[in-house]
């Protein structure tokens, strides 16, 4: 893997203000990758300056959205073409099985692109009302303008494609600004716009500190924030949109709950629940890590559940038949480790997995696969995020006992329920607080369908048509008739 010593910005690559370099460092074998220039606030002035005038007074917002169509299905060709390059950096640099790599990190994104363009072809860029006084009214959906993506580096590919496509079918120009782990794969996207031919400007990449993340979402020159993250750092964006008005979508952390309802399969959700995580080492946000089991046949479920956790391969993520690798980062191993003592020291049933390294894993940011039972929501593993492979069981008399444990969080970003009875899943995904749900699987991410939080999770939605909504605003024209 090569070093990167420029950032790009109004359609080239620039050397950055300083000389300070992010370290890019394998999770799996704790060495240095690369090395990447991280920009400053001069430099996200320079990106957000160049994003400006692509938006003021380029032609990119004027295009017809055809053409913009058209060019992000060459977007989607380019990125097609580069795939196998794309998994390997993907898989070296997060950890990620190339497996999962292969599929969730590359032919996800790929696919959205092409969905999107689709949702753009239909989408009512201008429709015509009447007026109820007489006026004709015309109603176009336009351009928010400079939009400023932060993406984390858990799921950066299908994060930036999910967020900077219908920006620019919109018409909006960008800096993303990526997680510093994920510096490598965000330059590479910015090869890709480069060799898509968009005009300059139009996309400018920034990777940078977390701190620089503070400066860009406050800056006088951004329209519209689109973030990604943390719970805690989304109250900080936050309060500094409001500062300047800007407008702001947060998709923020989860701690979803699947409940199993007593006609449920022990082993189907146990696979579901080994789907929804395993590939990133539950470092997911949608990911299941509460699963809500009748008490009655609580002894069931953690026998299912053990054995799937058990039998997870963890190891080189280099390797096809790997199921889960590392963590993206040593602190993040602290971090769950932590919390797998916690959850001991609190009083639930550690029944698979641990502090200790995998069987077979010398070196690398791992954590076994980790299982509890006999868990009470109130306690921490329950109830805080832990982006770690750490699922917790907690048992329910009824089906409303179900529902109160899987809305007793400050997340509402996914959940699923489990029934042969497909009506009665549809009432209890009713009645579950969230923004996205699942009958009989994990949440599966559909380009057709909206994805985002409640409550703690955040607000604003991406995928969808709603995805496209949310970088455009609305203008009224009120045509008087002609005498």
């Amino acid at each position: 893997m090569q070093d990167r010593e420029h950032l790009f910005i109004g359609g080239a690559y620039v050397a950055p203000s300083t000389d300070h370099r992010i370290q890019v460092v394998s999770p799996h074998t704790e060495e240095t990758l690369a090395t990447v220039a991280a920009g400053a606030n001069a430099d996200v002035d320079k990106a957000v300056a160049a994003a400006r005038r692509a938006f003021d007074e380029g032609p990119w917002p004027r295009l017809d959205p055809a053409e913009r169509v058209a060019a992000i299905r060459r977007l989607a060709e380019v990125f097609g073409a580069s795939r196998k390059d794309l998994v390997k950096l993907i898989s070296t640099e997060l950890g990620a099985p190339v497996s999962f790599a292969k599929l969730a990190h590359v032919a996800l994104p790929w696919s959205m692109m092409s969905a999107f363009a689709d949702l753009a072809e239909e989408y009512p860029w201008q429709e015509q009302r009447p007026g109820r006084y007489g006026l004709d009214i015309r109603v176009r959906r336009e351009p928010v303008g400079v939009v400023a993506a932060v993406v984390p580096w858990n799921m950066p590919q299908f994060l930036t494609v999910t967020k900077l496509i219908p920006a620019l079918l919109a018409g909006c120009t960008i800096v993303l600004k990526p997680a510093p782990e994920s510096s490598l794969d965000a330059l590479f996207f910015a090869d890709l716009v480069e060799k898509a031919g968009l005009p300059a400007g139009v996309v400018n990449v920034v990777p940078a500190d977390r701190d620089v993340s503070a400066y860009l979402v406050a800056h006088p020159g951004v329209d519209k924030v689109s973030f990604t993250g943390s719970s805690e750092a989304g109250r900080h964006v936050a309060a500094a949109c409001a500062a300047n008005l800007t407008k702001v979508s947060l998709e923020l952390g989860g701690k979803s709950a699947a409940i199993a309802l007593p006609d449920a399969d022990p082993a189907a959700v146990a696979d579901a629940v080994r789907v929804s995580g395993v590939g990133m080492a539950w470092q997911i946000c949608n990911s299941l890590t509460r699963v809500v089991v009748p008490a009655a046949r609580a002894d069931d479920y953690a026998e299912a559940l053990g054995a799937a956790m058990s039998a997870i391969k963890v190891g080189d993520p280099s390797d096809p038949t790997t199921e889960m690798g590392p963590l993206v980062a040593q602190r993040q191993q602290q971090r769950v480790r932590q919390y797998i003592e916690a959850g001991i020291a609190e009083g639930a049933k550690l029944v698979v997995g641990g502090t200790e390294l995998p069987e077979g894993v010398e070196r690398g940011w791992y954590v076994r696969p980790t299982l509890f039972t006999g868990v009470d929501n109130s306690m921490r593993i329950a109830q805080e995020e832990i982006f770690g492979p750490v699922i917790a069981v907690i048992p329910y008399s009824d089906e409303d006992e179900a529902v109160r444990i899987a809305n007793d969080s400050e997340y509402g970003l996914a959940g699923s329920v489990f029934t042969p009875d497909i009506e009665r899943g549809l009432g209890i995904a009713a009645r579950v607080r969230t923004g996205t749900f699942g009958v009989n699987q994990g949440y599966s991410m559909d380009p057709a369908a909206p994805f985002g939080g409640v409550k703690s999770s955040g607000y604003g939605r991406e995928l969808g048509r709603e995805g496209i909504d949310g970088y455009t605003q609305t203008k009224s024209i009120s045509v008087a008739p002609q005498q």
